[in-house]
C-alpha cells in the first residue's frame, strides 16, 4: 500500500536468526581450527619425545624467559578478559539492528558536523550489513582478547599490544565518535575521554620493549599521565555553565546535567537492585547537585596531584581513592554500562582503573636487575633451523600455538567485515526482514497485451528469451511507487551486462489515470525514459482489471484522492515464460532498506537468468 513503508525492529526475527546462524557458522570454523592446532601440539610433541628418547637432540638449547613485570602482566591479562567481555557483549541478538541507532549515532548526534560525517560512514556500512558487521565485532573483539591472553613472550605478545591499541582506534573513532570530545555535555563521569581510548593506551604499553618496565620510570610516567589526566578532568566538571552544578532544586525545575543522565540510565532494563542504587542517586543529585559536583571536582583534582606527586605513599592514597571514586560513578552514574541490550562494553571507569592501577605496580613492583632484561625470542636463541623444534619449552609452544588460533580468529571476523565494506549494496537479508523471503515458484506467467509508453503494442509472448521483471506501478503515486521504480532502476545499473536480457516491465496501477501521457510524465519525473529496457505499460481498463487480478493485484481508490491503494508485488519471470519468484516490494523506510530490495531482486533475476 502506498506510505505504508515501515522501520525494521531491533529484535526482528529474521535478523536475529540470521545473526545466530552466522555466529553458529563461524564458531564451527574456529572449532575446527582448534582442533587442527591441538593435533599439531600432540604431533609436535610425539616429534620431540622420539628425539628425546634416541638422543638425538637432547642436548638441543632450552628457551628461558624472564619473570614478566607485574604491571605489564596486568594490563595484559586485564585488557585481554575486557576484550573478550566485549565480543560477547556483541553478541546480544539486538545488535546487528539495535547499534546503529542505540549507540554509533547517538554517540556522535552533540559532535561536530565533521564527527557525524564520520561516524555515519561507518554507520552506513553496519546499517548496510548487519550480520555481518555485527559477527565480525564479535570474533575481531574475542580475538584481540584471545591473543593478549595467550600470545607468548617477545614479539608475539608485543604484536598482540599493537593488535589491541590499532583495534581500539577504531572502536574509539567509529564506535565512540572520539570519545565524545567534540560534543557538548562532555564529563569523566559519563566516560570523557572514552573508554576504548584506556585498551587504546593499555595495547600501546604491552607492545612496548619488556626492559622499559625495568625501572620504576615507566610506572611512574603512566601514573603522573593519568595524575594530568585527572585534574584536567576535575576541571571540566567544574568549568561553569555546564549544567554540572545544578540538580534540581523543585520540580518546576529542568535536571541538571548528572540528574538527567543518571534518571534516564535508571529507565534501562536491568536488575531491580542495580535500579534502585541508581535511582537513589538521583534523588540525591537532583537534591543536592551541587554538594555532589563539589566533591566529585574535590576528589578528581585530589587523586590526580597525588599521581602527579612521584611519592609512593601519596600515589597509594590515590589509587585506593581513584578505585573507589571510579567504582562508584561505573556503579551509579554509567550503570555498569552494558545494559539494555546493546551495551557494547563495561564503560570507562574499570579500564580507567586498570591503567593507572599497573601504572601504580610499575612504580613500586620493578622486576630484580637479573630478571629485568629483554626475554628472549626463539630465533635469538638458536643457532640453526633443526634445533628450532627442541629449544623451544612445552609452554611457549602451546601459547605459540594458540596465539595462531587467535589471529585465525581475528581473520574470521575481518575477512568478511573488510569484502562488506568495499560492496555499497544492502544485504538483501534487510529487504527479506521487511517484506518476507521471496516466494520461490515455477508456473506459466499470464499472457498479456498491453501498449508501452511509446504507444506501441507488447505482448509477454513478444519478451520471450529475456528474463521479465514485472511490476505495477500507479502514475501518480508519491510515496512507494517512485521508489519501487528507482529499485528497479538501481537493480539494472547492478546486473551490469547481464541486463541486456532484461526487460523492466511496469503495469499501469490506477483505473483513474492510465492514460500513455500519464506514464510519460513518470517516467520523466524518475529518469526512467532514457533506460533502453523499461517498459511502463497500459491499456484499457477492462484489460488492465483482468491483469491486476490474474497476478493478484489488490486495487482501490484513496478517499479524496488521485492515488491508488495497492499491494507491492513484483514477479521475475524467466527467459521461458514461467513465473519463478514473486517478491514484496515495499520499500520499508530508509535507503538500507531500498538498497536490499535491489540486492535481493538481483540475486532473484540472475537465478532465473541461469534457471
Amino acid at each position: 500500500m502506498p506510505g505504508m513503508g515501515h522501520p525494521l525492529q531491533t529484535y526482528d526475527p529474521t535478523v536475529t536468526s540470521a545473526f545466530r546462524s552466522t555466529l553458529l557458522h563461524q564458531l564451527f570454523i574456529i572449532l575446527l581450527i582448534a582442533a587442527v592446532l591441538l593435533i599439531a601440539w600432540n604431533v609436535i610433541r610425539t616429534i620431540r619425545f622420539r628425539r628425546n628418547q634416541t638422543g638425538e637432540r637432547a642436548d638441543a638449547p632450552t628457551l628461558a624467559l624472564a619473570a614478566e613485570p607485574l604491571a605489564r602482566t596486568v594490563l595484559r591479562m586485564s585488557f585481554g578478559a575486557l576484550w573478550i567481555l566485549d565480543g560477547l557483549l556483541q553478541a546480544q541478538q539486538g545488535m546487528p539492528l539495535g547499534l546503529p541507532s542505540g549507540v554509533l549515532a547517538p554517540a556522535a548526534s552533540s559532535s561536530p558536523r565533521w564527527v557525524q560525517d564520520l561516524v555515519n560512514s561507518g554507520v552506513t556500512i553496519w546499517s548496510n550489513h548487519p550480520i555481518t558487521a555485527a559477527a565480525a565485532s564479535v570474533w575481531i573483539q574475542v580475538g584481540v582478547g584471545l591473543f593478549l591472553l595467550v600470545a607468548p613472550r617477545g614479539y608475539w605478545s608485543r604484536a598482540a599490544g599493537g593488535v589491541s591499541a590499532g583495534w581500539g582506534i577504531a572502536v574509539w573513532v567509529f564506535g565512540e565518535a572520539f570519545g565524545g570530545i567534540f560534543g557538548h555535555g562532555s564529563s569523566w563521569l559519563f566516560g570523557t575521554p572514552g573508554a576504548v581510548l584506556f585498551y587504546v593506551a593499555a595495547g600501546v604499553l604491552v607492545a612496548l620493549p619488556e626492559k622499559v618496565w625495568a625501572t620504576p620510570r615507566t610506572g611512574g610516567s603512566v601514573l603522573r599521565a593519568m595524575g594530568v589526566f585527572f585534574i584536567g578532568m576535575g576541571v571540566l566538571q567544574a568549568w561553569p555553565g555546564r549544567g554540572s552544578w545544578s540538580g534540581q532544586a523543585s520540580h518546576a525545575a529542568q535536571p541538571g546535567l548528572v540528574t538527567a543522565m543518571v534518571q534516564q540510565m535508571a529507565q534501562v532494563s536491568q536488575p531491580s537492585v542495580v535500579a534502585s542504587w541508581v535511582r537513589w542517586f538521583g534523588r540525591v543529585d537532583a537534591a543536592h547537585g551541587w554538594g555532589v559536583n563539589l566533591l566529585v571536582v574535590l576528589a578528581l583534582i585530589g587523586i590526580g596531584a597525588c599521581f602527579v606527586s612521584g611519592d609512593v605513599r601519596a600515589a597509594r592514597v590515590g589509587v585506593v581513592a581513584g578505585i573507589v571514586l571510579c567504582l562508584a560513578d561505573w556503579v551509579l552514574v554509567q550503570d555498569m554500562g552494558f545494559f539494555g541490550g546493546v551495551g557494547t562494553d563495561p564503560n570507562s571507569m574499570i579500564p580507567m582503573a586498570i591503567v593507572f592501577t599497573s601504572g601504580y605496580l610499575g612504580m613500586v613492583r620493578v622486576p630484580r636487575s637479573a630478571d629485568a632484561l629483554e626475554p628472549a625470542t626463539a630465533g635469538s636463541v638458536l643457532q640453526g633451523r633443526s634445533s628450532a623444534l627442541d629449544s623451544l619449552s612445552p609452554s611457549y609452544l602451546w601459547r605459540m600455538l594458540a596465539a595462531v588460533g587467535a589471529v585465525a580468529v581475528l581473520v574470521i571476523g575481518a575477512a568478511p567485515m573488510a569484502i562488506a565494506a568495499t560492496n555499497p549494496h544492502a544485504d538483501p537479508i534487510l529487504a527479506e526482514a521487511v517484506n518476507g523471503t521471496p516466494n520461490i515458484v515455477n508456473f506459466p506467467a499470464y499472457a498479456f497485451t498491453l501498449t508501452d509508453q511509446s504507444n506501441r503494442s507488447v505482448s509477454l509472448d513478444s519478451l520471450k528469451g529475456h528474463t521479465v521483471v514485472l511490476t505495477f506501478l500507479d502514475p501518480v503515486c508519491t510515496t512507494d511507487c517512485p521508489i519501487i521504480a528507482q529499485e528497479l532502476r538501481a537493480a539494472d545499473q547492478e546486473l551490469g551486462p547481464a541486463a541486456a536480457k532484461v526487460d523492466l516491465v511496469a503495469v499501469v496501477n490506477n483505473p483513474l489515470f492510465l492514460t500513455s501521457a500519464a506514464t510519460n510524465a513518470f517516467d520523466r519525473q524518475e529518469g526512467l525514459a532514457g533506460l533502453r529496457n523499461w517498459l511502463y505499460l497500459t491499456g484499457s481498463l477492462r484489460s488492465l482489471q483482468r491483469i491486476w487480478n490474474d497476478y493478484g493485484v489488490l486495487t482501490s481508490i484513496l478517499p479524496a484522492g488521485a492515488m491508488i491503494s495497492h499491494n507491492d508485488l513484483v514477479y521475475v519471470i524467466d527467459p521461458r515464460g514461467n513465473v519463478r519468484a514473486v517478491l514484496d516490494s515495499d520499500p520499508g523506510s530508509g535507503a538500507a532498506l531500498r538498497s536490499s530490495f535491489t540486492s535481493l531482486l538481483t540475486a532473484q533475476v540472475l537465478s532465473a537468468s541461469h534457471s
